[in-house]
């Protein structure tokens, strides 16, 4: 079975709201060999529109810098899913779109043949979650308190803890430590 991978950029304090803090290279290049690793990726609507149609226009224009423009290339070549009951329709074919019975689509796709998925954003990941549908976890940790701003699963709701076992960190250029943990 395909595992279903979760990243994320986080504070000190918790806040995951990227308008908060900015990424660096060593960021981008981090979460483009996290998508190297995978072949689709599964996004909820608001989520989904910060990174499309914005990457792949980098990818085409490779009007950013050399990170940039790699990330851009690997996050274009993806396969890409949209969980949203208000959109209709997407204008690529890369992209489908789940509405209904989103666990049970999840498990499908988790079933097919292929590289591991990826997921991102709060909300999504966050029913992911308490399904128990995330297998990997990666946090990318900003050396910034921030203070305000949205915090990470405040709504969540689990039975019990989830165990994670940490698999690997990386602490980056920019002060930055990634960290990816599995579910035990």
């Amino acid at each position: 079975m395909r595992k279903l991978v979760y990243g994320i950029n986080i504070s000190l304090d918790g806040c995951c709201d990227h308008t908060k803090f900015s990424g660096g290279d060593d960021i981008l290049d981090y979460f483009r060999e996290l998508l190297e690793n995978v072949d689709l990726i599964i996004y909820g609507r608001k989520t989904y529109e910060l990174m499309v149609p914005f990457w792949p226009e980098v990818a085409q224009t490779q009007s950013m810098n050399e990170a940039a423009n790699a990330f851009a290339n690997v996050f274009a070549n993806l396969k890409r899913v949209l969980v949203s009951r208000s959109m209709q329709h997407v204008d690529n074919e890369q992209t489908m779109i789940i509405r209904d019975n989103l666990r049970e689509e999840i498990l499908k796709l988790k079933q097919q043949p292929g590289k591991a998925i990826s997921t991102g954003g709060v909300e999504l990941p966050a029913q992911l979650i308490e399904w128990g549908l995330i297998d990997e976890f990666h946090m990318v940790v900003h050396p910034l308190i921030v203070g305000q701003g949205r915090r990470l699963f405040t709504e969540m709701s689990l039975p019990d803890n989830l165990g994670l076992k940490l698999m690997g960190s990386k602490t980056l250029s920019s002060g930055c430590v990634a960290l990816q943990y599995e579910r035990v």
